[in-house]
């Protein structure tokens, strides 16, 4: 075969896959779609095999997340135990069966925590985000800040639509975390190591029939958590399994800075805390959990390192731009429409590259060691420092769905353009 006709056929579009491994997006196991399991749709008292019970499954899994167990569910099918002729399959996945009582259910569960799944998993890539960084980064604002923007503007120059998965999610969603942040004004709670926060599951589904639904997973680790070896050997999974990481950074994390911000902050500080853990710590922890045993010791996993509360480097800026330029854009926002423009993010990846490598240059190094597949971002999710754990004035986000919009790139569900 010569040259050229290997370079051809090694640039022809792949064949797609019949179907595709399923990550559970609540336990974030990964398994084949043959191997789900299925709720009955009925139940029956003169049949102890569909008669209700409790599912120990489902409730071993709500236990993790301080959640109530459910009583008296219908049985849970095994398709082992159902003929080939009553399997139904839709794009070579099995989606449905039919019981001994002839009565047809679609309802999929995990074989391992027994939530259900998608429609769409075993169809499409199961793709995973995940938000990660240490205790008091503010992980929770930027995910409350970017679902936001996401649902509100960033979809619709996409042309696509940001959905929670069902109505439990939307309502706990708005009642916990948007309707505080955006009509309220009030600062959200850090997440606790002890109280487990369940995933927000969402769809940003494109118009184009042609590109397939991404299924978005905001799982809010305790920042805690990322530093404790035992606690993310048990929790992190959804790491291991993700498409794409926002790796959060706090300027207040970088010990050669903070002070220098809080002096130049002056009366007003806003929001403080005593206690931070470096930015290196929580990598190092993620090195020995998993990124120890990838090839050559390095992830490919796209990773956005977001520089976060960027509005604080106002305190910092000068004209020489020791830290960073008095007209530098990452204090303004910007809106990508339809592409994402690679010239805009080239020069937020520079400048924050050269900051961090300027603040904390131990986190670069360790980051360019472990992770093969890195841009740096700066976001603001509310425009200004909170005082008083309250909002002064009118949230506006800045920037915050540039990370993410790049894994969307690196995921090939978007296109990339250098037009200003």
């Amino acid at each position: 075969m010569s040259f050229f006709s290997r370079f051809l056929k090694k640039n022809q579009p792949q064949p797609r896959p019949l179907f595709y491994d399923i990550v559970c997006p609540y336990c974030f196991a990964k398994f084949g779609p043959d191997e789900v399991v299925f709720r009955a749709a009925h139940s029956r008292e003169d049949d102890e095999n569909y008669a209700p019970s409790e599912d120990a499954v489902l409730n071993r899994y709500r236990e993790r997340f301080g959640l109530d167990g459910v009583d008296d569910l219908e049985a849970i099918l095994d398709p082992a135990d159902i003929p080939e002729e009553h399997r139904h399959y839709s794009d070579h996945v099995l989606t449905g069966l039919t019981d001994r009582y002839g009565v047809l259910t679609r309802r999929r569960l995990c074989p391992h925590c027994h939530n259900e799944l998608p429609v769409t998993a075993g169809k499409v890539p199961s793709n995973i985000i995940s938000i990660i960084g240490a205790s008091q980064v503010g992980k929770s604002v930027y995910m409350t800040s970017l679902i936001h923007t996401l649902q509100h503007t960033t979809a619709g120059h996409f042309d696509a639509a940001c959905m929670p998965l069902n109505a439990e999610i939307s309502r706990k969603f708005r009642s916990l975390y948007e309707d505080p942040l955006f009509e309220r004004g009030d600062l959200l709670a850090s997440t606790q190591k002890e109280k487990m926060q369940e995933p927000f599951i969402f769809q940003f589904v494109f118009k184009d029939e042609s590109k397939p639904p991404l299924t978005l997973v905001f799982f809010d680790v305790a920042g805690e958590g990322m530093v404790d070896q035992d606690y993310l050997g048990l929790h992190g999974q959804h790491i291991k399994n993700s498409a794409g990481i926002l790796f959060m950074v706090d300027p207040l994390q970088i010990r050669s800075i903070r002070e220098k911000i809080r002096i130049n902050l002056g009366d007003h500080p806003g929001a403080f805390v005593s206690q931070y853990d470096e930015p290196r710590d929580v990598v190092l922890t993620m090195f020995g959990d998993f990124i120890a045993y990838q090839e050559k010791s390095r992830t490919e996993i796209p990773t956005a390192i977001v520089l976060a509360k960027s509005d604080m480097l106002h305190s910092l800026k000068d004209e020489d731009g020791d830290y960073i330029k008095a007209n530098s854009n990452v204090f303004n926002n910007y809106v990508h429409r339809g592409t994402l423009n690679l010239g805009e993010v080239d020069n937020i990846d520079g400048e924050i590259r050269r900051f961090i490598g300027k603040v904390d240059r131990p986190f670069k190094d360790t980051m360019d060691v472990y992770f093969a597949n890195t841009a740096y971002f700066a976001v603001s999710a509310l425009g200004s420092n909170p005082v008083g754990q309250r909002i002064e004035g009118v949230v506006s986000p800045i920037r915050v769905d540039e990370p993410f919009l790049w894994l969307l790139y690196k995921l090939n569900f978007i296109e990339g353009s250098d037009r200003a």
